[in-house]
């Protein structure tokens, strides 16, 4: 397939999208290293919610205080989530296996 040709517009548009998309996923983030929002909330409302479904469960995990990378590809790993999964394309099991790893 080609790539489908858009005018200056069409990429400005998806530009300012992406910038803010980013900006949210950012703001979250934060809003996670801060406690302002659990693990467990992000987790559980993932699926409905565009911004936070986006977000890769290992950028979620490194985000919460006391977890690390290291941390985090081990915990991954022991409940065969990939590295590259998103919050919104997790399983209904291994979502509450993390949401219950993450809780303790």
């Amino acid at each position: 397939m080609s790539v489908p040709e858009r005018t200056a517009e069409q990429r400005q548009a998806a530009l300012e999208r992406a910038l803010v998309v980013r900006r949210e996923r950012a703001a979250l983030r934060l809003a996670l290293k801060s406690s302002a929002v659990t693990g467990g909330e992000v987790l559980l409302a993932g699926s409905d919610r565009d911004d936070w479904a986006s977000l890769r469960v290992r950028w979620l995990l490194e985000s919460l205080p006391g977890i690390g990378p290291i941390r985090a590809e081990s915990l991954m790993a022991s409940l065969s989530i990939a590295p590259s999964r998103r919050v919104g394309a997790l399983g209904v099991g291994q979502r509450n296996a993390l949401v219950e790893a993450i809780t303790r």
